[in-house]
């Protein structure tokens, strides 16, 4: 156990009144005797200290409360992001398959359109080819002056054959251009 001069404790006491500033901490539980007014300001000097203590044990528990949530909140965050980051992914995949698909339904129309343009073409130049040689014919069975017809008919199917084949090198062109085989 401590005990203090008279002067000390005097000095003690004056402290307190001018300043505010008293003993704190665990010297306080082994302080003995004295005078009655130096034990009344120890016991008011323990009484400030459990107060003090118990005002900075509330506050720590507030800062740890506080840390804690701050963790759960953080853990959450770090969750969501998590879910975004996944949800971001997925949706990246379906917009480049949305992208993919919509590229090969503009090539099979595209090619359904060439297939289409092709038959037309192909149907005309056979129609105009079939018409043109029954014209012909019935010139030549009825014996009639068939010069004219001759020339237009060799000049009809030679026309008729380039722009067969003009045609078919155009899709050829558009099929090899588009990296598309067969």
């Amino acid at each position: 156990m401590i005990s203090f001069s008279k002067d000390t404790c005097n000095e003690l006491i004056a402290l307190y009144r001018t300043k505010k500033i008293s003993l704190e901490g665990n010297i306080l539980k082994v302080i003995k005797g004295g005078d009655p007014e130096f034990l009344k300001y120890v016991e008011d000097a323990k009484q400030r200290d459990n107060d003090t203590r118990r005002k900075r044990l509330e506050i720590t528990k507030q800062v740890q409360q506080q840390n804690r949530e701050l963790v759960e909140s953080q853990v959450d965050r770090d969750k969501l992001m998590a879910e975004l980051q996944v949800a971001l992914s997925d949706a990246e995949k379906l917009k480049d398959a949305a992208v993919e698909d919509l590229e090969t339904h503009q090539k099979r129309t595209q090619f359904e359109l060439v297939g289409l343009i092709v038959k037309v073409a192909l149907g005309i130049i056979g129609t105009v080819a079939f018409l043109t040689s029954i014209l012909y014919f019935y010139v030549i069975s009825k014996g009639l002056d068939a010069k004219i017809i001759e020339s237009t008919w060799s000049n009809l199917f030679g026309i008729l054959l380039t722009n067969s084949f003009s045609i078919i090198g155009t899709i050829m062109g558009v099929k090899y251009a588009s990296g598309e085989k067969g």
